[in-house]
């Protein structure tokens, strides 16, 4: 029965993220100098500076239920880097702790448990549209980072429609048991981990689920921000 828990909540970290790309700009047709310019986009208001973080910042994951401190690792700067940008667009705020697996981990990440909240059955669908190459393995062909507890990894596609195992760009869950994900080593990146809060984690872990979707707690429990230690 613990094999067939564990493997059902194996299949349950495998996301089917909506579809969508990066678009270009065609720059191969000549202006037509009649044409009013558009005005200039507003840059969005950022949390932080993203370029005034050391090499393996810390940073501040407050929830409804505590805070959360996690580092981030600087042998996995694609993961560093976009979790980085993205805190500092505020793009967490709000968002929703959409997995809760007791004795597994618990799973963040998805915009759609902020912008479509009537609509849990599209919960672990969403993200912003890319995916970051796996940085898993170091070039000594060696698993970088383990799934000790308080890991913090990214989500993906299962292999069969993502072979290379390229993570989400968003959505990361957080290692409760270490000895129950430990299967997942290798599989999936690891790109930081808990400094402090594991009680935090436990409690998120331990909360009653199901009523709603499976697996998505019965009370929403919510990032409220994400930002370094200063």
């Amino acid at each position: 029965m613990k094999k067939l828990f564990i493997m059902a909540s194996l299949c349950s970290l495998f996301l089917f993220s909506c579809k969508g790309g990066e678009k270009t700009e065609d720059n191969s047709q000549q202006a037509n100098p009649e044409q009013q310019a558009e005005p200039e986009k507003k840059q969005p208001e950022l949390a932080f500076n993203p370029d005034s973080l050391g090499t393996e910042p810390q940073f501040d994951i407050v929830t409804s239920m505590g805070t959360i401190r996690i580092k981030l690792y600087e042998d996995t700067p694609k993961h560093k880097k976009n979790f980085i940008r993205l805190a500092s667009l505020k793009y967490y705020d709000g968002i929703l702790f959409h997995r809760v697996i007791p004795g597994f981990m618990i799973q963040t990440g998805d915009h759609f448990t902020k912008d479509n909240p009537d609509r849990p059955d599209v919960f672990g669908t969403g993200g912003p549209g890319y995916t970051i190459p796996a940085e898993i393995k170091g070039e000594d062909g060696k698993t970088l980072h383990l799934h000790k507890k308080g890991a913090l990894a990214a989500a993906r596609k299962g292999d069969r429609a993502n072979p290379e195992k390229a993570s989400s760009g968003s959505q990361f869950y957080i290692v409760q048991d270490a000895r129950a994900c430990a299967q997942l080593d290798g599989d999936y990146t690891v790109f930081g981990e808990t400094v402090s809060g594991l009680d935090v984690v436990d409690k998120i872990s331990a909360v009653a689920t199901g009523a709603r979707k499976q697996d998505l707690p019965n009370t929403d429990i919510k990032i409220i921000s994400i930002l370094p230690v200063k």
